[in-house]
C-alpha cells in the first residue's frame, strides 16, 4: 500500500521553518520545535531550490571569518549557481 505521509501546510517552506532573524542568522521558529516533521522538513527545506540561500550565507560568512579563501568561495558560489540552474530547468 502506497500512503502519502500527512505533513503540515508548512512543511519544507524556509521561510515558515528556517526564517531570517534580527541578528542575521537563521532559527527554527519555537512553534517547529513539538512537531514531528522537524528534521524532516527542514533538510527539505534547505535542500530545494531556494534553501540554496543558505549555503550562500553560510559561505559568506566562512569568508568573512576567513574560514575560506577568495577562490574557494568563488568555486562553491559557481557549484551553487549551477545547482540553482538545474533545479529551474527540472521544476
Amino acid at each position: 500500500m502506497n500512503r502519502k505521509k500527512e505533513t503540515p501546510y508548512c512543511f519544507g517552506k524556509l521561510e515558515n521553518v528556517f526564517p531570517l532573524a534580527d541578528d542575521g542568522l537563521r532559527h527554527t521558529p519555537e512553534s517547529c520545535l513539538p512537531c514531528l516533521y522537524k528534521t524532516e522538513c527542514l533538510r527539505t527545506a534547505v535542500s530545494r531550490g531556494e534553501g540554496l540561500v543558505v549555503h550562500e550565507e553560510k559561505l559568506d560568512r566562512d569568508y568573512a571569518a576567513g574560514a575560506i579563501g577568495f577562490l574557494e568561495r568563488w568555486s562553491r558560489r559557481k557549484t551553487l549557481y549551477q545547482q540553482k540552474k538545474e533545479d529551474k530547468k527540472s521544476g
